[in-house]
């Protein structure tokens, strides 16, 4: 019988991703990786409920439950990274972050050590074998309202050998149908937002709070320099941002820079958010294992956001230049730029 390590954060997804497992023959575990502190004004995940959550959905399945702390790792590898980026003027994206650094990296390691034959997540996503290549692939979830192959892109070929994605077929619904029929404590529990460790959504407060200083006011000036009011610490804005800006504009304008020497926040119109091209570095490939050459491709800049028709050209230093078809809004630094042919993830890396 071969042996499934599944992740379970307490939700409704990764448990019906584990009912599912079982029902397919395996022998599975589950783990809950506890990531951040639990006081009840911070963190929107990783809390006593969740916990206890997992660990009822587990009784309930007959399967043996633990939990993991991986607190320290989370904070340098994650928190750390997010909060330095928005303090050097870049837009981080931290579930990309935790899933490569964290969840998959420390799950593959106990599955390595405990002779399990897989790992098991409850992402919208596929793994599938091409026969043509040899090679194993990501791809989209079938339902695209919650497909998040876009935070999974820095997944290896030989990580997508060992691991299993049961809803990758699945609809939300249909998920919460089969948690409700087989009595699952979870079956109507909300989605988790996105930035886990951070409340209320309020990311300023939260690093203001994490590094114990307070980001000082500055000025809000157009592209001409000319100053447009007073922001409140330059970490609470980002690129494209409109809402929350305070001011008493004529028309609407837009976050399209930051510059952290002189602490000032640049406004512009939507036209001046539009580029063509940007560079992106820290390449992790899955369809190949280098390019060589130029290619077409589908390209998201954002996890909400469309893809986009452009052409990757290689750099000689291994980053490449993503150069689109037409003009893209708010691209910003620090957030994952990945690639796609069709529904299959070719690979992505880190926007510079």
């Amino acid at each position: 019988m071969k042996k499934a390590l599944i992740a379970m954060s307490g939700g409704v997804d990764s448990s019906v991703a584990a009912f599912l497992t079982k029902q397919q023959g395996y022998y599975i575990e589950g783990v809950t990786l506890k990531l951040c502190s639990t006081e009840e004004d911070e963190p929107s995940c990783c809390t006593s409920k969740d916990i206890e959550d997992a660990r009822s959905v587990c009784e309930k399945l007959g399967i043996p439950h633990r939990v993991i702390n991986f607190t320290d790792d989370f904070n340098k590898k994650v928190i750390d990274k997010f909060v330095n980026t928005y303090i050097e003027g870049g837009t981080p994206n931290p579930c990309v972050d935790c899933n490569r650094f964290i969840k998959f990296s420390k799950l593959f390691e106990i599955a390595d050590e405990e002779g399990f034959d897989y790992v098991v997540s409850g992402h919208y996503a596929k793994v599938c074998f091409d026969e043509a290549s040899g090679r194993y692939s990501l791809k989209k979830g079938t339902d695209e309202s919650k497909d998040q192959s876009y935070v999974l892109y820095s997944l290896t070929e030989k990580q997508l050998s060992k691991l299993l994605f049961p809803l990758g077929d699945m609809t939300k619904e249909k998920i919460r149908k089969i948690a409700e029929d087989e009595g699952l404590i979870n079956a109507d529990k909300p989605d988790s937002q996105d930035i886990c460790f951070i409340k209320n959504g309020k990311h300023g407060e939260f690093i203001e709070k994490y590094t114990g200083k307070k980001s000082p006011e500055g000025d809000f000036v157009d592209l001409n320099g000319n100053k447009l009011g007073t922001h409140k610490g330059i970490i609470n804005y980002t690129i494209g941002q409109r809402k929350g800006l305070g001011l008493a504009l004529k028309q609407s304008m837009f976050v399209v820079k930051k510059d952290i020497k002189a602490n000032k926040v640049i406004l512009g119109y939507t036209e001046d958010l539009m580029s063509k091209s940007f560079i992106a570095g820290d390449i992790n490939l899955i369809a190949f294992d280098e390019l060589n050459e130029k290619i077409r491709a589908t390209v998201k800049t954002r996890y909400k956001q469309k893809e986009a028709p452009a052409t990757l050209v290689p750099l000689e230093n291994g980053k490449i230049e993503v150069v689109f078809d037409e003009p893209q809004r708010a691209i910003a630094r620090g957030q994952a730029a990945v690639f796609y042919q069709g529904d299959k993830v070719i690979g992505g890396g880190t926007i510079e």
